[in-house]
C-alpha cells in the first residue's frame, strides 16, 4: 500500500529528511553524472531528486501512482507531474533514456505490470535505477520514515526481481549509511557515516539500488531446414507362376 504524498512530503521538510535528500542525491549524481539531452522520468515520489537533472537533462518529469496521490512539481513555472496508474504509464513505447524509481517499488501492490511498463517505455539503451528499503537496514525498521514502510529487499533480490521481468543488472550498491535518527549531533556527522559505510559495506546502507539496462533479444532468421529424404520399401508384386501354384494348393486342400 502507497503512503499518502502529504506524509512524503512532510519527511523531506525535517532535519533528517533534507540530510537524506543530499546524501541520497549526491551519489544519484554519481551513479548518473551526464545526462545531456536525455529525457528522465521519475516514478513514484521522484520529486526532492529530479531537480538534480533538470539544468541538464533534455526533459525532466515525474509520474506519481493514483494511490499516494500527486503534489505539484515544481513549485514554479510549468508543472512537470502527473497522476497515472502503476501498471499504465500515459507514455508511449520507448521515448525514455533514464527512469528513476524511488518510494515505488516497495509500496507498489502491482509490481509485476509496474516493471512491463517501465520496460515498454525505456529505450532499447535506456537505463533504470531502483532504489528501495534495505532489508538489512535499520531504515527498514524505522516507521517514522518512508523507508520503514512498504516491502524491504536485499540487493540480490531486487536484481532478480528486475532479471525476471527482462531488465539486465549492471550495477548495484547502498546509500545512505547514517542511523535514522533526527539527532543534530548525528546529523552534524552524516559525511563520516557515509564514508564509514562505504567500507563497511552493503548491510549497514538504509537504501539499496540497482541500476539495470533493458534487454532486448534480437530477431533471427529461421532458414528452411532441408527435407530429409525417407525410403519406404514398397510391396513387391508376386509372379504369376507363383499365383498358380498358391491356387492349385488351394484346390488340393478342398472336398
Amino acid at each position: 500500500m502507497h503512503q499518502d504524498v502529504v506524509d512524503l512530503n512532510a519527511f523531506y521538510l525535517t532535519r533528517l529528511g533534507r540530510v537524506a535528500r543530499r546524501m541520497i542525491g549526491q551519489q544519484l549524481r554519481r551513479a548518473w553524472p551526464s545526462v545531456r539531452e536525455e529525457v528522465v522520468l521519475g516514478l513514484g515520489y521522484p520529486v526532492p531528486y529530479l531537480g538534480l537533472f533538470r539544468e541538464e537533462a533534455d526533459r525532466v518529469f515525474a509520474v506519481m501512482p493514483a494511490g499516494q496521490g500527486v503534489m505539484a512539481w515544481p513549485e514554479s513555472g510549468g508543472r512537470l507531474v502527473t497522476l497515472a496508474d502503476d501498471g499504465a504509464l500515459p507514455l508511449p513505447d520507448g521515448c525514455i533514456d533514464r527512469i528513476l524509481v524511488v518510494h515505488g517499488l516497495e509500496f507498489s501492490e502491482q509490481r509485476r505490470p509496474m516493471l512491463e511498463e517501465i520496460w515498454r517505455v525505456m529505450r532499447p539503451n535506456g537505463r533504470m535505477l531502483a532504489l528501495v528499503p534495505n532489508r538489512h537496514g535499520l531504515w527498514a525498521r524505522a516507521e517514522a520514515t518512508p523507508f520503514g514502510h512498504g516491502s524491504p529487499f536485499s540487493a540480490s533480490q531486487l536484481a532478480r526481481l528486475l532479471r525476471e521481468h527482462r531488465f539486465a543488472p549492471v550495477a548495484s550498491g547502498a546509500m545512505l549509511f547514517l542511523p535514522p535518527t533526527g539527532s543534530r549531533a548525528v546529523l552534524r556527522t552524516a559525511a563520516a557515516w557515509h564514508h564509514l559505510g562505504r567500507h563497511l559495506g552493503r548491510p549497514f546502507g538504509g537504501i539499496v539500488y540497482v541500476e539495470a539496462g533493458k534487454t532486448v533479444f534480437e530477431a533471427r532468421a529461421v532458414t528452411a531446414r532441408r527435407r530429409r529424404r525417407v525410403i519406404v520399401p514398397l510391396p513387391q508384386p508376386v509372379p504369376a507362376g507363383a499365383r498358380t501354384a498358391a491356387r492349385g494348393g488351394s484346390a488340393a486342400i478342398g472336398p
